[in-house]
């Protein structure tokens, strides 16, 4: 037997959604499950594989979670992981990991999970739906952790929008961002920051560029994790400036992503390249799109068309 599962990247945040709102891009991790391989045996290729040397396949750990929780034994299998999605820089490498384990477990012990099941679990290994529920349905979501419930805002396939990503050679650790932030906040700044999430989750929901680019502006977690990331206001402004409907730290950081009009990407690529030049920080400036398409998982790796149904 053997399939191949795919997660995409996503940024989760989108400024003033902390924990909440999330959206795929088209950059992906997979992983060709075989069980007629060497059993145990894990080949890291992808763009990101060097930074992976002597880490914990994040892909096989939740196989193994989910096997545990059905308290069953995963068959024997071979893994050929390729990661693209840059690590440990807030576009969701670890989270397109997980979603795929869960995925590749469920196949492999014939469980009979859907995504909504999947969702329900990843969400509640990572504390937060935000990455694991764009990774699985794709386009923008909203996570919502009181029902543990994702809502599908838009497929992004009509949105008229792409990311520019500032991706710094620095790599940043999800529990340093949180370690950041303070215990509590000002009134006045948890206000602006709910009137900018009920404009961005709108505008969102309906495609107005208007709406979106009032809501991308964040006082919760933003202005903290400047303090570990100087790049991010400076490439905020200029990513604005050239064009730019909004510019938000992606997930925890490093990243900074930018949502803008297709005809302004070259701009704005351009300016951010230039300001890391300035800053001194190393990096690469990318355009992506949003991707509406969420987890896959596919009945071989010689024939990718072939869809195994998530039950």
């Amino acid at each position: 037997m053997q399939f191949r599962v795919k997660a995409p990247a996503t940024s989760a945040n989108l400024g003033p959604g902390f924990d909440t709102l999330g959206l795929a891009l088209d950059v992906w991790n997979e992983a060709i499950i075989d069980t007629d391989g060497v059993a145990g045996e894990i080949i890291n290729t992808g763009s990101e594989a060097p930074l992976l040397e002597g880490r914990e396949n994040l892909t096989l750990s939740a196989m193994r979670m989910l096997a545990h929780d059905y308290r069953r034994e995963l068959p024997a299998c071979a893994i050929r992981a390729e990661t693209n999605i840059p690590v440990s820089r807030g576009m969701g490498s670890s989270a397109a990991a997980l979603v795929m384990g869960l995925a590749a477990a469920n196949i492999l012990l014939d469980l009979g999970l859907d995504n909504d099941d999947l969702f329900e679990r990843a969400a509640r290994i990572e504390g937060h739906g935000d990455n694991v529920g764009a990774a699985i349905f794709g386009g923008a979501v909203m996570a919502l952790p009181a029902t543990n419930s994702v809502t599908l805002l838009n497929d992004t396939s009509d949105l008229g929008l792409t990311t520019v990503l500032f991706i710094p050679d620095m790599t940043g650790a999800t529990h340093a961002a949180r370690a950041a932030l303070p215990t509590t906040v000002p009134h006045t700044d948890a206000t602006a920051n709910v009137a900018a999430v009920a404009a961005l989750t709108l505008g969102l929901k309906l495609g107005n560029p208007t709406l979106i680019a009032t809501g991308m502006r964040d006082r919760l977690h933003e202005p903290y994790r400047a303090e570990l990331f100087p790049h991010l206001v400076p490439m905020q402004e200029v990513a604005r400036t050239a064009g730019a409907i909004g510019a938000v730290l992606s997930g925890a950081g490093p990243t900074v992503l930018a949502l803008v009009q297709p005809d302004l990407a070259g701009n704005v690529r351009t300016a951010m390249s230039r300001a890391s030049q300035d800053l001194g920080i190393s990096g690469r400036v990318r355009e992506v799109a949003p991707s509406a398409v969420g987890l896959v998982v596919t009945e071989s790796a010689e024939s990718p068309g072939s869809a195994l149904s998530m039950r």
